[in-house]
């Protein structure tokens, strides 16, 4: 599972990701795409990223997402 933040489209990013320009991601690939929310305010998509990668976000992504 990867939860990330980009201000590019998914489609772009998840390319990105599978085509190997991170070293991060790139040892997991195949990536596929479950679920993704869009925000029109950065600031609260920057917030709510933090929020899944930690505490009670990580429960309530597994409760809803995966």
């Amino acid at each position: 599972r990867y939860v990330g933040f980009t201000t590019q489209s998914v489609q772009k990013r998840l390319d990105e990701h599978n085509s190997g320009k991170s070293i991060h991601t790139n040892k997991h690939k195949p990536w596929k795409c479950v679920v993704y929310i869009q925000f029109e305010d950065r600031l609260k998509a920057e917030q709510f990223e933090t929020y899944l990668k930690h505490g009670s976000g990580h429960a309530f992504a597994k409760k809803h997402f995966w």
